[in-house]
C-alpha cells in the first residue's frame, strides 16, 4: 500500500491524519495467481478502528512521546475509514495534491492590510466558498503547522510497493496482465505469413496517460552525422 500524510483542513487548521492506497486483492502463496476481495469489500470498519488504534499506542509506547498523549485518547473512538475507489487513478491523483502542494496557494490569499491576512477556502459542509481573516502572526503559525521536520517523510510505501519487493512487483504484475488479456481461440490463430500477434503480457510498460500496456514495435536507431 501507498501511504500519505496529510495534516491541514481547508481553514489551514491542524489535522492530522494519513490516506492509504491499498490493492483489493493479494497474490497466492505459489505466486501463480492473484487473489481479488469482494468488488465492494475488503475490511470491516469498526474492527479495523480498534486495532489501528490499538496499534498506533503500542508503537508509540515505544517513545518518549507517549506520556504527552491525553489518556482519553485511547477510548475516545477513532475514525478509520475503508472504502473501494475503483481502479485507484482518481483517488492517486487525489493525493498527489497533498504531495507535491503545499497548504495554501497564493491565488486563495487575498489581502494582507493592517497586520490581517485574508484567505479564501471552501467549506466542504456546505460547499460554500467562506473568508478567513487572521492576525499576521498567528497566520504564519497556522501555516507552518504543516511544515514538517527535517528528516520526516510524507510518503512512505509497503509490501509490494516497498524498494525490497520489486521482484515480487513484477511478478504480480506479470500475474495481472494475463487475466487482463483474454486467451486465444482457435480462429485467434495467425495465418501463415501473418505477423506475430503482441500480447498485453509480452510488455508491462505502460502508458502514462490511458494507463494501457505498451508494445514495442521496433527500434529506430539512431543516424550519425557528418560533420559539415
Amino acid at each position: 500500500m501507498v501511504g500519505v500524510l496529510h495534516t491541514w483542513t481547508r481553514d489551514l487548521n491542524y489535522h492530522p491524519h494519513v490516506h492509504y492506497l491499498v490493492p483489493a486483492g493479494a497474490l497466492a502463496p505459489d505466486g501463480q495467481k492473484w487473489l481479488p476481495s469482494r468488488p465492494a469489500f475488503l475490511v470491516p470498519v469498526k474492527p479495523l478502528s480498534l486495532l489501528f488504534r490499538a496499534k498506533f499506542r503500542d508503537e508509540l509506547k515505544k517513545t518518549d512521546l507517549f506520556d504527552r498523549v491525553p489518556t482519553a485518547t485511547w477510548t475516545t473512538g477513532w475514525v478509520v475509514h475503508c472504502q473501494p475507489v475503483g481502479r485507484g487513478q482518481t483517488a492517486l491523483k487525489y493525493l498527489a495534491n497533498y504531495v507535491f502542494r503545499v497548504a495554501l496557494s497564493n491565488k486563495r490569499l487575498l489581502k494582507v492590510q493592517d497586520d490581517q491576512v485574508t484567505f479564501r477556502y471552501t467549506d466542504a459542509k456546505i460547499g460554500k466558498i467562506r473568508f478567513c481573516t487572521l492576525p499576521a502572526e498567528k497566520f504564519i503559525w497556522r501555516f507552518l503547522q504543516h511544515v514538517l521536520p527535517k528528516g520526516f517523510v510524507k510518503v512512505r510505501y509497503y509490501g509490494l510497493f516497498s524498494p525490497g519487493q520489486r521482484a515480487r512487483l513484477q511478478q504480480v504484475r506479470q500475474v495481472l496482465g494475463d487475466l487482463a488479456t483474454p486467451q486465444p481461440t482457435a480462429t485467434d490463430q495467425a495465418k501463415p505469413g501473418a505477423a506475430p500477434e503482441i500480447r498485453p503480457q509480452d510488455h508491462l510498460v505502460r502508458c502514462p496517460k490511458c494507463h494501457q500496456p505498451m508494445h514495442r514495435v521496433g527500434i529506430v536507431k539512431a543516424k550519425r552525422c557528418r560533420s559539415p
